[in-house]
């Protein structure tokens, strides 16, 4: 039998210290390519394989700013509004989706256009016709210059509004996990509407900011 520790008072109080102090310090991030630590403002990096999310430093970052075919693609910064999309209200209820909130991108990994909506089991695709996309896409030029994987046409239609963003792809899940994670009930609760309802004031300030940053150039 291994004889006891002399110090195993100390040292047990000690482990517990260290512990506490680890819980209760800020969880560090790191870059998910080198390893480096990152800030909490970072650059994300799409896997095209298995449609996730990596942390990534700036210089692993920028040697994927102009990748089209690969297994990592970099996800864009800024969103961006389209005030004149032009999708009725027909165009819409076709889309037969259970929440007015979606977002549509390429997925390259499928080799088709998706659509995506928040749910309580987080972002769950949706059957979408190819021919309904199209429908869109001819109405509006701008769908044609969306990014593969990176970026989404993310849709706002709650209530009375009609908001169309170009959103970089983990904005759109950002928006999804949020609804997870506040929805209570069979309705979703107020607290998730009115985080929702943040989440899009927070984003139209960031479109408006880097349209004002565009026309500033």
């Amino acid at each position: 039998m291994r004889a006891p520790n002399a110090n195993w008072p100390e040292n047990v109080y000690s482990a517990l210290w260290r512990l506490k102090r680890n819980r209760a310090a800020p969880q560090e991030e790191y870059c998910e390519l080198c390893g480096a630590a990152i800030a909490a403002a970072h650059r994300h990096l799409w896997r095209v394989s298995n449609r996730r999310t990596a942390c990534a430093c700036d210089a692993c970052a920028m040697r994927f700013a102009n990748v089209v075919d690969g297994h990592f693609k970099l996800i864009p910064r800024d969103p961006e509004s389209i005030p004149g999309f032009q999708m009725s209200d027909a165009q819409w209820e076709s889309l037969a989706l259970p929440i007015n909130l979606t977002f549509f991108y390429h997925d390259s990994a499928a080799g088709k256009m998706t659509a995506m909506y928040p749910s309580p089991a987080g972002a769950t695709e949706s059957l979408l016709p190819m021919a309904k996309w199209e429908a869109l896409a001819e109405e509006n030029p701008r769908l044609a210059l969306i990014k593969p994987d990176v970026e989404a046409l993310l849709v706002n239609r709650l209530v009375n509004t009609r908001e169309y963003f170009i959103a970089p792809i983990d904005v759109c899940y950002e928006l999804a996990g949020l609804v997870r994670a506040h929805w209570r009930g069979l309705s979703g609760g107020e607290k998730v509407w009115d985080e929702v309802e943040g989440f899009f004031g927070r984003l139209r300030a960031r479109a408006d900011c880097s349209t004002a940053e565009v026309r500033g150039a």
